[in-house]
């Protein structure tokens, strides 16, 4: 396995914790069951293969189609945490390519197997599973039930993985450290990341997004970019 599937794992946890609003916003339990069923049209396929399609990936809707295909052979909870976080990490690096994020296609097109994972991709996808953990904290600690969700989708990481992401869970924010390690060009899809994890709905996390916007020198025209490319009404 690699970094950048086990960054696609927290998010099927993030989403299964949070409620998986991304996966209702792709179709909910009717679209897993269009999907299971081998459903070509189903608003899950049809959501990610659009994406597919506009990043030019090799292969487009129709590999996405077959990914969902190898996902639907497991159970239904399985397959739609699967289909959450496929589709929330997607969600996060169009976004931040939207923003002007150089790097995230590339991303997206190991994830289909269009391209073999390099050193850049792992580290960037080390720097976005640290993001989404510590905007998960931002309105305080995460807790025991969000933490079980999230190790729940972690069956098919490395020991190396796992062990990664258990230590970033115990860590506590810092978002100095999180922007000293992230390079210029990885800025939007680490913020996009953080904004993909939380809800918003908290004063705490708003403070925890303006603060890291600012660690990460994001202007307010761009963070409000990446906040517009995900759904999320612009900071007040």
């Amino acid at each position: 396995m690699s970094f950048l599937k086990a960054l696609m794992a927290v998010g099927a946890g993030f989403a299964a914790a949070r409620g998986m609003d991304q996966y209702r916003k792709m179709g909910g339990m009717a679209g897993l069951q269009d999907m299971l069923q081998g459903a070509g049209d189903s608003p899950t396929a049809e959501h990610l293969g659009a994406l597919a399609d506009k990043f030019g990936l090799p292969g487009g809707s129709a590999k996405v189609k077959e990914l969902m295909g190898q996902m639907g052979t497991g159970t239904a909870s399985v397959a739609g945490a699967s289909a959450a976080g496929l589709g929330s990490l997607m969600t996060t690096l169009q976004g931040a390519a939207t923003a002007g994020s150089k790097h995230s296609a590339d991303m997206i097109s190991s994830i289909f197997g269009g391209t073999p994972v390099n050193d850049v991709m792992e580290r960037q996808a080390k720097l976005m599973i640290r993001a989404m953990i510590q905007a998960a904290k931002a309105d305080g600690e995460i807790d025991p039930q969000e933490q079980a969700a999230i190790l729940e989708q972690l069956s098919e990481v490395t020991e190396e993985e796992r062990a990664f992401i258990q230590a970033e869970l115990a860590k506590p924010i810092d978002i100095a450290g999180l922007a000293e390690d992230t390079s210029e060009a990885a800025r939007e899809q680490v913020y996009a990341a953080s904004l993909s994890a939380i809800r918003l709905d908290h004063a705490a996390e708003a403070e925890y997004l303006r603060q890291l916007a600012i660690a990460l020198q994001l202007s307010d025209a761009l963070r409000d970019r990446i906040h517009a490319s995900l759904g999320v009404p612009p900071m007040s």
